[in-house]
């Protein structure tokens, strides 16, 4: 067990805190159902191969790309502010957090420096911590419309935080690639055989 190395954790949200993966699926299903279902199920693909970005990418992506058709920033934060009433009303559910993960967050948080780096949505994401009852377990929580990449990448600038003692624990390839770009550690949990295949450091969660 090398756990000794790493001491700040960026954790990513949906999928390893919490079990909200299926939750959002349902969000962009519901904004979305006056469009017809086979555009939907194209957005749907995108947004599963792509965990880590944010509901603005990918509205933006069902406009531009799968309809073809021009969108503006309003009728993005439009469909966005959409997305977030139904997740505020559907994810204050302490049932839906993992255990697992949320048991080593409670006993460890102050063996380790926490921060949650989600694509996400930054205010709806505080919220729900909130309403959970796990703020106070993370020195900071993050998300979107800034990308994880560069949450990270200001996170350890301004705190002067060694890339060797970092680690990313995620569930999708934009997870590895926000670790990468940074140059730290990045451990898979909850993901496909593809996105564990990317794990270069073995953390022991249990």
């Amino acid at each position: 067990m090398r756990n000794k190395e790493i001491k700040i954790i960026f954790w990513d949200f949906d999928g390893v805190i919490m079990n909200s993966n299926s939750i959002r699926d349902f969000g962009f299903q519901y904004c979305l159902t006056d469009f017809p279902q086979y555009q939907i199920d194209e957005l749907m693909v995108y947004h599963r191969l792509n965990g880590g970005l944010s509901r603005y990418n990918k509205f933006r992506y069902f406009f531009e790309k799968i309809r073809g058709e021009e969108v503006s920033d309003a009728r993005i934060l439009d469909f966005s502010q959409n997305f977030s009433s139904i997740m505020k009303d559907k994810l204050c559910d302490k049932n839906l957090l993992i255990k697992e993960i949320i048991n080593f967050i409670k006993i460890n948080y102050k063996n380790f420096t926490f921060h949650i780096t989600s694509g996400s949505d930054e205010n709806e994401l505080r919220f729900i911590c909130k309403e959970l009852d796990i703020s106070a377990y993370f020195k900071s929580i993050h998300g979107s419309p800034t990308p994880k990449n560069l949450l990270v990448k200001e996170l350890i600038i301004n705190n002067n935080y060694p890339k060797k003692n970092c680690l990313l624990i995620g569930d999708s390839v934009n997870d590895f690639q926000a670790a990468h770009d940074n140059g730290i550690y990045f451990k898979s949990y909850n993901a496909s055989n593809d996105v564990n295949a990317l794990t270069n450091y073995k953390f022991e969660i249990l």
